[in-house]
């Protein structure tokens, strides 16, 4: 299911390695006092495996990754042939030379010291007589141990993850374990590096997010230190990647650790796909729509924590920007959209060219920010955006509602509170039945925002009840709406009789009723005032 970038042959995913420098500090071999003459800023090179060898062609029977153990006692005496080996070990791409100084060599001999300083091979002499067989049986047993430990890693977590998803469990909660396993932030990109998911303690995801872009490029090119990396393919089509930041454990254990995520997440998808834990019928969703989910995930968990302040908006300035959202010397506009179809204006979006993030907050709301240059007219684009949105198939009655434009960051979660507040004050009430401008702002609500703003104080609750207790109370709830439609359109009764479909006689005799269940008069400017105030309240109460 998943690929990753091709290895050399001693850098194996399986094959668990040690450096050069940590053989060196092993206790059995600093008891033949090593040192290092040749090579020493190569002494990271791995090992992966130990092998004793006298013959002169040694190089011929190597495949990479070599410690090379001799006494040189076939090489004394001949200065071509001691050139010849350590260049045929650099070829054979040896990890190292362990000469053991003695008969043949009582002093490390300057051919072959010279030899490994020009090819960058690790050269060591050992002062004092040592058992090679010590070394190659210490070295051997941790590298195997090394290897145990690393498959049995590799498969517990494949169990766990496969689980996790036989169970049913979102992405987010395989992240969070393959998180756990490493000790270290995951970060799940796009092949463009935005990123789409993150795992971890929240303040290491930070530090990795503040500059994501540089530093995922330099994992990607090999030069981060303890970064692993996955590639995320499915049917031969590569769509993202999975990097372990910063894991410390062994790197065959971390390879194989971002291995087994890497297959969980594409047989995720790929279950997803086909309709499973989502409850879409299989056949009706393709596989791209499940990875388009990821992002609008990304997005979601954005832009919900800046409308609940529940996190700091500084602090979600680095997540922004690994998200793809242009932040430097922009204009921010919040708004809020009531859209049946959630999906629908991040599409309008990617079709305007307009940068920004969009993704659903509850059931028919979808937040939206937009990111704008300084010089570029928010208002004319924001009213473009509603515009072409409306024009969508079976959304003319789509709501947008907007805040004004924010200059700093910091900003932004009131503006998205406040669109939020604003599409609230419109949600459910007649007023979706009166003409709206193409984008609703604060202004735009007058009593009605303010009611929304008030619907939880009590005093505010116990009048709603009291005006309207003997509509409340009534058999004839088909009332209710009347009057809210006759309050709505400004006591036209015209009009209301147009909107219920009902004649002018028909319509006086209901508002009759509705005056003496309520025991006011609704020609009175301001007994109708309070009644229309009571029935807003009622109806923020209810939404």
């Amino acid at each position: 299911m998943t690929t990753t970038t091709p290895q050399t042959p001693a850098q194996q995913p399986w094959e668990p390695a040690l450096s050069v420098r940590q053989v060196l500090g092993l206790e059995r071999v600093r008891a033949g006092q090593p040192e290092v003459v040749a090579g020493a800023h190569r002494l990271d090179r791995p090992v992966r495996w130990v092998h004793v060898a006298e013959a002169a062609d040694v190089g011929v029977m190597l495949s990479g990754g070599e410690m090379v153990l001799t006494t040189g006692v076939l090489l004394a005496g001949d200065e071509d042939g001691q050139g010849e080996y350590i260049r045929s070990l650099d070829r054979a791409e040896a990890a190292a030379v362990v000469l053991g100084l003695g008969r043949a060599f009582p002093a490390p001999p300057e051919v072959m010291r010279s030899a490994a300083e020009r090819c960058g091979l690790p050269m060591v002499v050992l002062h004092r007589p040592f058992p090679f067989a010590e070394l190659t049986e210490e070295v051997q047993s941790r590298l195997l141990r090394r290897k145990f430990a690393a498959v049995s890693l590799s498969e517990a977590v494949r169990t766990e993850l496969t689980g996790l998803i036989t169970a049913g469990a979102p992405v987010q909660r395989l992240l969070d374990e393959v998180a756990r396993h490493a000790g270290c932030p995951v970060v799940v990109t796009n092949l463009a590096h935005r990123v789409l998911a993150t795992a971890g303690e929240r303040s290491a995801v930070d530090d990795v997010l503040r500059d994501w872009e540089r530093i995922a490029r330099q994992a990607g090119a090999g030069s981060a230190d303890g970064w692993v990396r996955a590639e995320l393919t499915c049917r031969g089509e590569g769509w993202g990647r999975l990097v372990l930041c910063g894991y410390r454990g062994e790197r065959a254990a971390g390879r194989l650790l971002a291995d087994r995520a890497a297959e969980a997440l594409v047989l995720h998808r790929m279950l997803a796909g086909d309709g499973t834990h989502t409850g879409v019928p299989a056949g009706s969703r393709d596989s791209r729509h499940s990875w388009d989910s990821w992002e609008e995930q990304a997005a979601r968990s954005l832009l919900t924590d800046l409308v609940s302040g529940a996190v700091p908006a500084r602090q979600l300035l680095p997540r922004a920007r690994a998200a793809g959202l242009p932040v430097n010397r922009r204009v921010f506009v919040p708004l809020v959209v009531r859209e049946r179809e959630p999906a629908r204006p991040a599409r309008v979006l990617r079709r305007l060219g307009l940068p920004g993030l969009a993704a659903r907050l509850a059931d028919d709301h979808v937040a939206v920010l937009l990111s704008l240059a300084p010089d570029q007219d928010a208002r004319a684009l924001t009213a473009h955006f509603a515009t072409r949105l409306r024009a969508e198939p079976d959304n003319s009655h789509a709501v947008v509602a907007a805040a004004d434009a924010r200059a700093d960051w910091t900003d932004v979660p009131a503006g998205l509170r406040e669109a939020q507040h604003v599409a609230d004050a419109v949600a459910d009430s007649a007023a979706t039945a009166l003409d709206l401008p193409p984008v609703v702002r604060l202004r735009d609500i007058h009593l009605r925002g303010l009611v929304r703003l008030l619907r939880d104080d009590p005093h505010v609750q116990s009048f709603a009840e009291r005006e309207l207790d003997g509509l409340l109370r009534g058999p004839d709830q088909d009332l209710l709406p009347v009057l809210r439609t006759y309050l709505a359109t400004g006591r036209n009764k015209s009009r209301t009789a147009q909107l219920h479909h009902v004649s002018r006689p028909a319509l006086y005799r209901r508002l009759e009723a509705i005056q003496g269940r309520l025991g006011v008069d609704l020609d009175d400017f301001e007994q109708a005032a309070s009644v229309h105030i009571a029935l807003l309240a009622h109806d923020a109460q209810q939404g």
